[in-house]
């Protein structure tokens, strides 16, 4: 970063959210395609924390001054880890980069970790967003999830975390073989009625790799089509806009500004994010340009780099300006607010450009908005409109 000429104001910090990866999982989704490992009781978890903290240390380092707006704890299942480490990381990140205003701290969890000796001892530490992975009401459900709670405590965990945390996000996943939209219809209002004010409905995906992508190999079973993902898709915004949430970003619904995803909201922004532990990811701006940064992703390997080389990082990138605008463009019309033209113009778009002007006409596109906006018909079909806005 450069520094300001004698004489002169420094520029108002930039924000930055801090992304920390926990890889240890009780056990591993057949549907999870994350940098995670089986939580065996390795010895070198402890380790794991500090070489968190000094990657930490590192990283600012080299990207100077920021104004911290969040810190998110995601993984594998960071409700593992001792909350003890927790406030560690969380008061090295608020230390290195000061913040005059509020900090939004999340930390995922799921059902079976619920106990209220635990997660009183994260909200202690600073937690002030709990992520609940609940992702299904139904026991059927959860089995072929892979998941390793029921649906009873799933609702208690809830309960817990509402009465112990200011803020509680759901996470839930449908298009299931076989569902119904009648049947997440029901299931949803459930899940709208049980106090959360953010629900992350997630459309079940088939990652390359997964133990699902082997088993829809071998045609054990076959995920709905487009067109019962589309109903699936309609279903959710329906019935969490009737139950009062908003559908903020594609796969994400509160209730009123205050109860969105400060952190999320950075990434869809483009703002910059700093990951730190293994294979973590990151995103800032630079004398040099916007910079891709990735961490050493084998824990061993991690904790070894952060001690002989000061930080995790093992891969940087400067970006080119048609990646970062295509960056921007995919991540940007998922949410509400859009993109900002300045944001796509290495890609030849602006409010008169011919496929803007065809795809607004079709209903995908707001019309005349002062920034590039998909329609909530669009965000229905993101894929199709960035094609069409970025031919291959």
């Amino acid at each position: 970063m450069t520094n300001p000429a004698p004489g002169e104001l420094a520029p108002p910090a930039v924000p930055l959210a801090v992304y920390v990866h926990w890889p240890y999982c009780a056990r591993i989704c057949p549907y999870c395609d994350f940098n995670v490992v089986r939580d065996r009781g390795h010895a070198e978890q402890g380790a794991l924390a500090r070489a968190i903290i000094a990657d930490l240390r590192g990283q600012a380092a080299m990207i100077g001054p920021r104004r911290l707006v969040s810190i998110f704890f995601g993984g594998g299942t960071p409700s593992l880890m001792n909350p003890e480490w927790v406030g560690a990381i969380i008061a090295e990140a608020r230390a290195l980069w000061p913040a005059p205003g509020p900090v939004e701290v999340s930390l995922e969890a799921n059902p079976t970790d619920a106990e209220a000796g635990r997660f009183a001892g994260f909200a202690d530490a600073g937690v002030g967003r709990l992520s609940l992975g609940v992702q299904s009401l139904d026991d059927e459900a959860l089995r072929f999830l892979g998941r390793n709670h029921d649906a009873a405590e799933a609702r208690r965990a809830i309960a817990l975390a509402g009465a112990v945390f200011p803020r509680l996000s759901i996470d839930l996943i449908y298009a299931r073989p076989g569902q119904t939209p009648a049947d997440w219809a029901v299931e949803l209002g459930q899940a709208a009625g049980l106090g959360a004010e953010h629900i992350s409905p997630y459309q079940l995906t088939i990652e390359r790799g997964t133990a699902f992508d082997r088993a829809v190999g071998r045609k054990l079973f076959a995920p709905p089509g487009p067109d019962a993902a589309a109903s699936l898709y309609e279903t959710t915004e329906a019935v969490l806009a009737a139950a009062g949430f908003d559908a903020y970003e594609v796969s994400n619904h509160a209730r009123g500004p205050a109860a969105r995803s400060r952190h999320n909201l950075a990434y869809w922004r483009g703002e910059d994010y700093l990951g730190v532990g293994p294979g973590a990811h990151g995103r800032l701006t630079q004398d040099c340009g916007r910079v891709g940064v990735e961490t050493e992703p084998k824990v061993a390997a991690y904790i070894a780099r952060v001690r002989d080389a000061g930080s995790g990082v093992a891969g940087l990138e400067i970006l080119q300006p048609r990646d970062v605008a295509i960056e921007r463009l995919l991540l940007g019309l998922r949410i509400d607010e859009g993109v900002g033209w300045d944001e796509v113009t290495p890609l030849g778009l602006d409010p008169a450009a011919p496929a803007v002007a065809h795809l607004a006409a079709q209903g995908l596109l707001e019309a005349g908005a002062p920034r590039l906006i998909a329609t909530r018909k669009g965000r229905a079909v993101l894929d199709s409109l960035v094609s069409a806005l970025v031919p291959s």
